[in-house]
């Protein structure tokens, strides 16, 4: 019998569980590439339709391919009677990730995957229809609105802002949306990815490998920390208050979510570009603490503790600017991590084994089993 070999590390830290053509992170310390595309490069000269496509279908679209694309989509933004009574159901106070599972496990039953020749446009019909389900059901549980899904707004970012707020964004928060959307699309095998892959791995359906993705990125080890970090900021009311309570925390030891990560070991190439964004944001909405106080957070950490601001820390600040409740922060996320991981089904799927690891025992050996009298 071959000798078996030993995988060490908390959470398989540092380890191959397998192979991908769609990403790269940290390759240099602090990149991140799509099919080998810069993130930075895309976020400056694409729109997110462009980049969906570039991870679901190969390649960037010509623009006849990105205006048929997004000509589809555009169709598919539509819920179906039976998924908005379900929606109606979810009471105001669940948390906006189990509104999502449930939304896409529902949409799962009434337009099933009967064969993977579906799955682009299984695919496809999640990435139009996520902004739908949540934003129908954030409107109906808190403002008692039934709002129409179906806007005409050209990109998924806008259309997103588009519901949420019952009008058009401007140009500069559609912009926003839209670079957002593209640093959050891909991350190579995170935990929600991996729990996709291993559930494409025994040939389940897209929705399901998707509703479980989305149940893994629940756990506020993985999603959440743009939410954490805007519950953080909003409550220091000057850089020179966010300085003192920063140290106060670290000298606690508390856990300061935005800041490092597993991967990258010099720094996040996403959170430059969304630093960016937000500052432009900042002032477009004369903001003159909470990006400031982001600031100097940043530094702190920096200064204290050698430890960068990932992709998640500046983009609480921008979302803030564009007048997005914190609860739907994470969902956003899904939005955007939809194409990633439905890739990377489609890659499992494509040169498929059953994914099966094998665990250390540390428990009792063998023993016999005592008569219910000698127990105790």
């Amino acid at each position: 019998m071959a000798a078996q070999k030993e995988l060490s590390g908390a959470g398989l830290r540092g380890q191959v569980a397998g192979k991908t053509a769609l990403s790269t992170v940290g390759k240099s310390g602090s990149g991140l590439t799509y099919r080998g595309y810069d993130v930075s490069e895309l976020a400056d000269k694409c729109i997110f339709e462009e980049v969906a496509y570039l991870l679901l279908y190969g390649n960037l679209p010509t623009q006849s391919e990105l205006n048929a694309y997004q000509a589809k989509l555009k169709k598919m933004r539509g819920l179906p009677q039976a998924l908005k009574d379900v929606l109606e159901r979810i009471p105001a106070d669940a948390h906006p990730m189990d509104v999502l599972r449930t939304g896409c496990s529902m949409l799962g039953n009434l337009e099933m995957e009967t064969d993977f020749d579906q799955q682009n446009d299984k695919t496809d019909r999640m990435l139009a229809v996520f902004p739908s389900i949540i934003n129908y059901w954030y409107r109906f549980s808190h403002d008692n609105v039934r709002i129409e899904t179906e806007t005409d707004d050209a990109t998924i970012g806008g259309h997103f802002l588009h519901l949420l707020k019952g009008e058009k964004p401007n140009e500069l928060h559609e912009r926003v949306m839209n670079v957002s959307l593209i640093l959050y699309a891909e991350h190579e095998f995170n935990a929600s990815t991996f729990t996709a892959r291993v559930c494409a791995s025994t040939l389940s359906d897209i929705h399901s490998c998707i509703t479980g993705a989305i149940g893994s990125l629940r756990g506020h080890l993985h999603g959440g920390a743009n939410e954490a970090a805007m519950d953080m900021i909003e409550g220091f009311a000057s850089p020179d208050e966010a300085e003192k309570e920063m140290l106060a925390m670290l000298a606690r030891k508390d856990k300061i979510m935005g800041f490092g990560h597993a991967i990258y070991s010099e720094s996040d190439p996403r959170n430059v570009v969304i630093k960016g964004w937000s500052e432009k944001l900042a002032a477009d909405v004369g903001d003159e603490v909470l990006y400031p106080v982001s600031v100097r957070c940043e530094e702190v950490m920096w200064r204290e503790k050698k430890l960068f601001c990932n992709a998640d820390f500046f983009h609480a600040s921008a979302y803030h600017f564009m007048g997005i409740p914190t609860k739907l922060f994470t969902p956003i996320f899904v939005c955007s991590r939809l194409t990633g991981w439905a890739a990377h089904v489609f890659e499992q799927r494509a040169n498929n084994r059953i994914i099966r690891p094998s665990a250390e025992y540390t428990g009792e050996e063998l023993r016999p089993v005592p008569d219910i009298g000698a127990r105790g």
